[in-house]
């Protein structure tokens, strides 16, 4: 793999410049008056405390969105090339801020600075050129039906978007929501993770400045079952996009049916299959499925979490994998040379930590790590167990950390059975140097994205979703769009046959 360019300096301690809610361009507190404070993971202490929005304050920013896409405002009758030149400067914004936006991710998640400047922040800019190019080539088509009828459709915006953001990689995934929404001519009232409010605020004030109308982004801090809640049930937000738990995305449908139907995209779980053939480039691999398994100190919805090793090389690739583990650098996230930080938040941590106990439990073998690291923060050893079942707690749950399990198998058949033996969909990969092995892999496997000798590589131009339990819709490239529009069929009786 080839190693990432060294990134500019960090700001070690970035100022805060903003802790309120943002709606129609304007920073405002909280109707209750009550905040909630967001934690550095790397110690354990309070950065800020930031206004708690609930049902009031969503109430009063799906108003300013509501009114912002009326007919005759500023952006409904905007020209969509427009909204790309809004879309491309709010990219720009973010590239002239690379550094503070990649310092506060750091600050507010704990992920690498290193991380956070060429990958986080980088496709987060990417995502919205990639959608700017979108604005204007959003069509409808002429539709040849009986020669006395002129019948044509038209692609017009959803309307009130409520998005739902999660912590694992908050200013990406925000752009994930955001600009495709954006692009479509909707408007968005946006819910970031409490655990990671800071760059969606700043990102807020990228916006004013970029020049979008007010009521047209809306971002309100607060808590999943108040303010989350509260966008999910309200009469007036037209669609819901959520990326997070399984079982967070269960009640955001069931609040999504019960209130108005609203649409739903969904992005969820995973306990994603790697399976590595006994063909495959060994070292390649081991490499490999050390990045699925431990990029973002595990905490990636995609997270190549059962590696399944074909049982000729399975003993060596375990050596390997574990050699690699051990190796793994783990320490302050704003040292560039640092590998890996701490998880994100002490629930977290605690969950994680649990894990590793039910694996050692149920009898797999912790071939390294498999406690805490230091005294200080949300560190945790990178740990990897082999003779792992499929049974086990560890191989059946996500863990949502650095937690690797190594599975046995014999063939094929078998292999892709088990791989499908769970309620998940969302990724998988396969490591081989046959062609025919990699074709029925990928055609048999039961998931969203499928890689054959990489991990982990997206693009703002390729879907993204789940299969089963893993999601509904689909976020990214043109498919994308298609969430965040509504297909008007318009049909015109002529006067004489056409």
């Amino acid at each position: 793999m080839a190693s990432q360019p060294p990134p500019p300096a960090p700001i070690v301690n970035p100022d805060i410049k903003y802790t309120q809610i943002f709606i129609n361009n304007e920073w405002v507190n909280s109707a209750s008056g009550k905040t909630f404070p967001t934690i550095n993971p790397t110690n354990g202490k309070k950065i800020c405390d930031v206004q708690e929005g609930d049902k009031a304050d969503v109430d009063k920013a799906v108003a300013a969105a509501k009114a912002a896409i009326q007919h005759g405002s500023p952006w409904r009758s905007m020209d969509a090339s427009q909204r790309g030149r809004l879309l491309n400067k709010l990219a720009d914004l973010i590239e002239r801020d690379h550094v503070y936006l990649a310092s506060l991710e750091t600050l507010d998640n704990g992920k690498p600075y290193r991380e956070s400047f060429n990958v986080d922040v980088n496709a987060a800019m990417v995502t919205l050129r990639y959608y700017a190019g979108w604005t204007d080539k959003v069509t409808g088509k002429t539709i040849p039906i009986d020669g006395t009828f002129f019948c044509y459709t038209r692609h017009e915006p959803v309307g009130v978007c409520g998005q739902i953001i999660p912590w694992n990689f908050p200013l990406n995934m925000m752009s994930w929501k955001i600009a495709p929404a954006l692009a479509c001519g909707n408007t968005v009232v946006v819910k970031p993770a409490e655990q990671t409010p800071l760059t969606a605020l700043y990102l807020a004030s990228l916006a004013k400045e970029a020049g979008f109308p007010p009521g047209v982004l809306n971002v309100v801090p607060g808590y999943g079952p108040t303010a989350g809640a509260a966008i999910t049930n309200h009469q007036d937000v037209r669609k819901v996009a959520f990326t997070g738990s399984t079982e967070v995305g269960k009640l955001i449908m069931e609040g999504a049916a019960k209130s108005n139907l609203k649409r739903v995209t969904l992005e969820l779980g995973g306990k994603s299959p790697l399976v590595v053939f006994k063909d495959a480039n060994l070292d390649m691999a081991v490499e490999f499925a050390h990045m699925a398994l431990f990029y973002n100190m595990g905490q990636v919805c995609t997270a190549g979490s059962r590696t399944f090793v074909q049982e000729d090389i399975y003993d060596e690739f375990v050596k390997k994998a574990t050699a690699r583990a051990k190796a793994k650098t783990v320490g302050d996230p704003f040292d560039v040379t640092i590998e890996s930080g701490p998880q994100v938040n002490e629930e977290q941590f605690d969950k994680i930590l649990g894990m590793i106990e039910s694996g050692k439990q149920e009898g797999a073998k912790l071939e390294c790590g498999g406690a805490r690291l230091g005294n200080e923060g949300y560190f945790i050893q990178p740990t990897v167990f082999s003779n792992v079942t499929d049974n086990m707690r560890i191989a059946k749950e996500e863990i949502f950390g650095p937690v690797q399990q190594i599975i046995k198998f014999k063939d094929m058949e078998e292999v892709i059975a088990r791989a499908n033996d769970t309620p998940y969909g969302l990724a998988a990969a396969c490591f081989t140097e046959n062609l025919d092995t990699a074709l029925t892999f990928t055609s048999r496997v039961e998931a969203g994205t499928v890689w054959v000798n990489f991990y982990h590589f997206v693009s703002p131009a390729a879907p993204f979703g789940g299969f089963k339990m893993s999601g509904v819709g689909r976020e990214m490239g043109e498919y994308g769009l298609s969430q965040y529009s509504e297909v008007k069929n318009v049909i015109i009786k002529t006067q004489t046959k056409l």
